[in-house]
């Protein structure tokens, strides 16, 4: 239980501060109906658990030793993290009853891969961190350990996606425009 509770905790450290992510999920909650967002956040979820599991048993030792992987993956990470803050930065759009928020599932499916898979932050620090508890936890708790760190991005995108969807409806136009502009500065 010790372990279950040591991966909960450090899920929930690592989760909350990786921005591009929880951008994705607080604008799907403000775009989008409940449904929809709730949708968004449990395919986040599928990824960032996949990210993790690829992490703790062991690609984080592929991108230690090799050099060209590391630049690589910072490079294009890096190009696709700041294309979509500069998109953000720059749209006119915000959600409201002129946008079509029906994004499509595949178009959601792509983005929630890349904000995940493509985010230099999370796939480095994510997989070095989690590759070194591996090698440190006490033998027949890994498993324990990996769930609670699963658990805590459930927990995380659910919860974000249950509080951005009751208070949406109290942001107007000017405060979500406001929000994509700084989501896009955080990026």
């Amino acid at each position: 239980m010790l372990a279950y509770l040591q991966g909960l905790s450090l899920g929930l450290a690592y989760v909350a501060p990786i921005g591009v992510q929880n951008l994705f999920v607080i604008n799907a909650g403000l775009s989008q109906p409940r449904a929809a967002a709730y949708r968004t956040a449990l395919i986040v979820i599928f990824f960032d658990v996949t990210l993790a599991l690829a992490g703790f048993f062991g690609i984080g030792a592929l991108i230690e030793h090799s050099e060209l992987i590391r630049k690589g993956v910072l490079l294009a990470g890096s190009l696709v993290v700041m294309y979509m803050g500069l998109r953000l930065m720059l749209s006119r759009e915000v959600a409201g009853p002129a946008i079509n928020v029906n994004i499509p599932l595949m178009k959601t499916i792509g983005m929630a891969c890349v904000v995940t898979w493509f985010n230099p932050q999370a796939l480095i620090d994510g997989t070095m961190m989690l590759g070194a508890f591996r090698a440190s936890l006490p033998a027949g708790t890994d498993l324990f350990f990996i769930c609670g760190f699963a658990s805590a991005s459930v927990l995380w995108f659910l919860g974000i996606s249950t509080v951005i969807s009751l208070l949406g409806a109290r942001f107007n136009e000017k405060v979500l425009n406001i929000i994509n502009k700084v989501c896009g500065v955080v990026i």
